[in-house]
């Protein structure tokens, strides 16, 4: 019998300020690199008011990490150091290995209602891969296979595999695999993962069960006050779950469907030296790329 992962904990998205004065909700990021390995943050820039995001993210670094940007509404123009330039648009990702260096920027422009809507993933790099040439993947909604299983669960396979159908984003070092999952009302999901990798669930719409031995749920839940909250493993909308080891997970939905971002990858277990956009082993790597920004020396790769 398969082994169900069981939730750690249950992390609600907080509100928080980035780039040029974007209001964005964090779900998760510096400092929780042991938790989340090889995954650095997590940020849900849903919005209904451009004021709220049309400064975007001007020109800045990044070295040692990888950014995946997906996006579900308006869109994202985009510019680097390396002449790449486009937008982004609904259903697309963009799966920027920043690797030895680039310099770019991100500019959130909206729908015709003003709406803007996506999530911003960082992913780590291992040290033998953190000075590698800088790689774009832009990939549009239709490069995207959506398949259905026999409960009507849709998935949106981005990266990794599901029923021997893969997404198109591959060969990335730490294995990860990125799901969009909806779940209809009243229907149990399973799915399997790999032991040892970190697995963790972002709910975007609706709520689900991610701990299906109701009696015997036992999880911290952050942002709240859960002395009178018994929740019995429900997730909802801007909150994450965060499993255990297992062999898979099961989701199960009630009166309402759900959909949710399913993240997994393989730890890299190495020591992180993190300040702003740029993330590496040791302080002095650290301080090696931010003299190199300053002196104009930081692209390894034109």
């Amino acid at each position: 019998m398969e082994k169900d992962r069981r939730i750690l904990k249950i992390i609600k998205s907080k509100p928080t300020l980035e780039g040029a004065g974007v209001h964005l909700k964090r779900v998760f990021g510096f400092g929780r690199t042991s938790e989340f390995d090889p995954f650095l943050l997590l940020d849900d820039f849903r919005s209904t008011e451009p004021r709220n995001y049309l400064a975007g993210f001007p020109w800045h670094p990044h070295r040692g990490i990888e950014t995946i940007t997906y996006i579900l509404s308006g869109k994202v123009e985009h510019g680097d150091s390396l002449g790449n330039e486009g937008v982004i648009g609904p259903g697309d990702v963009q799966w920027m290995t920043a690797g030895s260096g680039i310099i770019h920027q991100e500019m959130p422009k909206g729908d015709e209602a003003g709406h803007m809507g996506g999530f911003q993933l960082w992913a780590n790099l291992p040290a033998s891969h953190k000075m590698m040439e800088p790689r774009y993947r832009d990939v549009i909604s239709d490069q995207i296979p959506e398949i259905s299983i026999g409960n009507g669960v849709k998935i949106r396979v981005i990266c990794g595999q599901v029923d021997g159908t893969k997404g198109p984003v591959q060969d990335i070092v730490t294995d990860p695999e990125y799901l969009d999952v909806t779940v209809p009302a009243g229907t149990k999901f399973v799915h399997a993962t790999r032991s040892g990798h970190t697995v963790f669930a972002y709910v975007i719409a609706g709520k689900a069960r991610f701990c299906q031995e109701k009696d015997n749920c036992s999880y911290v839940v952050e942002g709240e006050d859960t002395s009178d909250i018994h929740r019995d493993g429900f997730v909802t909308n801007q909150e994450l779950a965060l499993f255990g080891d297992g062999e898979q997970i099961v989701v199960s939905t009630e009166a309402e469907p759900t959909r949710f971002l399913l993240l997994s990858g393989n730890p890299i277990g190495e020591p992180v030296a993190w300040y702003g956009p740029i993330v590496m082993n040791t302080q002095e790597e650290l301080q090696t790329a931010f003299e190199e920004y300053r002196n104009g020396t930081f692209i390894k790769h034109p």
